[in-house]
């Protein structure tokens, strides 16, 4: 599928070319095709330039400080960031479902009903734990200081993830809507297991599409999947061919299925809802926070494939500026070899699977094709809300290689008992760059470690035959 650039687009094979485009790119209609088993032509919205400033202010009522973060509008933009670039066909889909998602947020039985399944049967909260011989190992590497570390323990939650959070919420969604099967696409497996042990405990059918060489590499995951009553559909390609795909399905049944998005992209309500169901995991550090050490973290760290942990965690604590916010990408082999999934550090804006974001793209609007050793976090885009987190400077985002990431996974094995998912190591992997700038030893980090890494042992243990021949 192309992105569709400022300056130029691909309108399926033909290519509008920068010189013969328009100066004001603001006026200028831009078509685009979703092609697969359906095609539609339709045109695109405006395209605007209007940003939201951060950081949102605090409100007093009643001599309580309540956080107001909402920083999206009506239409679901993120200053320029998101919107809805869809065929005309989709629209009442997903205002029906965004209509939906704002009921739900203030019906205190479907509340009460999500906290409850929450608590019994993902098993939330999930622990602040802190990480004492991890952070031991960086003191004695920095002369005796350096930050105390914590994780927020997502891979404790049932099938292993963070994605869980989300994957139920939308499930009950489904079912109050009165939807019977639901449909999604995943890439390290994570989220297809989720959304499969949902749709199982709620008794809807549940189709799932990934990558074939996805289903490879992370085959306990798909054989799980299918365990829990899932169809696994293999598609050619990488995840955001497999995301293509259950769009395309989803968009043959609109009356009768129900598209789920795991990751924080796509046309609104679909960032905004995964990221709302997302939060409780930065809404529980802070509460343990101030209960283990009396305040807040210093920094919080997450790795970044599309965004849904890392909002997860950052969105609790957009409004507290003292608050160092880290999303760390997958640098692959290297920023400067082309073969890495790093969409923030060397993308450009486009419009890319129905929202504004930033997007890996070649001078053409073509895709480019994203690499990761983590599947979670091979795709070619971002998150509308984080693009415009690190426009706008609130946020910060680095990016780690395979090769540290792999090294990350191992340490945290070995001192901590602990089993990351190479997607979350990601984010454990820039602690070998970021303590050494540090201040002083009192610092607070939390890492959200995202998911459990049980699906990448083959992955780690082939790669060092291979590399380290032992």
């Amino acid at each position: 599928m192309a992105a569709c650039k400022f300056q130029g687009t691909i309108v399926s094979n033909q290519f509008i070319n920068k010189k013969e485009a328009t100066k004001d790119h603001a006026s200028a209609v831009v078509q685009a095709v979703i092609t697969g088993r359906k095609k539609f032509k339709i045109k695109l919205p405006q395209l605007t330039t209007t940003y939201v400033p951060l950081p949102i202010p605090l409100i007093e009522k009643d001599n309580e400080i309540i956080v107001e973060t909402e920083s999206t509008n009506s239409a679901g933009k993120f200053g320029r960031f998101g919107g809805t670039f869809v065929p005309e066909t989709l629209i009442m889909s997903l205002n029906h479902l965004e209509a939906e998602f704002k009921n739900v947020l203030h019906d205190r039985v479907f509340q009460d009903e999500l906290a409850t399944a929450l608590r019994d049967y993902v098993g939330r909260e999930t622990p602040l734990y802190h990480a004492q011989r991890l952070s031991e190992y960086y003191k004695s590497k920095n002369g005796g200081k350096g930050p105390d570390i914590y994780l927020k323990r997502e891979d404790l939650n049932h099938t292993g993830s963070h994605k869980m959070n989300n994957a139920l919420a939308q499930a009950m969604i489904a079912k109050r809507i009165g939807w019977k099967s639901v449909i999604t696409a995943t890439g390290s497996g994570q989220h297809g297991l989720a959304t499969a042990a949902a749709c199982a405990k709620l008794g809807l059918e549940c189709t799932v599409f990934m990558a074939a060489k996805d289903m490879e590499r992370q085959s306990s995951n798909v054989r799980l999947m299918k365990l829990l009553g899932a169809n696994v559909e293999g598609v050619y390609g990488s995840f955001k061919d497999a995301s293509s795909e259950a769009f395309r399905c989803w968009v043959e049944d609109l009356e009768n299925s129900y598209h789920m998005t795991g990751s924080a992209v796509g046309p609104h309500p679909c960032p905004t809802m995964v990221r709302e169901f997302q939060s409780v995991i930065g809404k529980e550090t802070r509460k343990q926070a101030i209960e283990k050490w009396g305040g807040k973290p210093d920094i919080v760290i997450a790795c970044v494939g599309t965004g849904s942990n890392a909002l997860g965690m950052f969105h609790e604590f957009l409004s507290d500026t003292d608050v160092r916010l880290i999303g760390v990408e997958a640098g692959g082999l290297g920023l400067e070899s082309g073969r890495h999934s790093s969409t923030l550090a060397k993308s450009e804006v486009g419009v890319y699977h129905g929202a504004i974001s930033y997007v890996l793209q070649d001078d053409y609007g073509q895709i480019i094709q994203p690499h990761s050793i983590a599947a979670g976090m091979e795709y070619p885009g971002v998150g509308p809300e984080l693009s415009y987190l690190k426009e706008s400077g609130r946020a910060e985002f680095w990016a780690a290689t395979d090769e540290e990431a792999l090294d990350a996974y191992d340490k945290l094995c070995k001192l901590e008992g602990i089993i990351p998912s190479l997607e979350a190591a990601h984010a454990f992997a820039i602690l070998d760059k970021l303590v050494p700038t540090l201040p002083n030893d009192n610092i607070k980090v939390v890492i959200n470690c995202s998911g459990r890494g049980d699906k990448d042992v083959d992955i780690l243990f082939n790669r060092r035959v291979v590399h380290d021949g032992k």
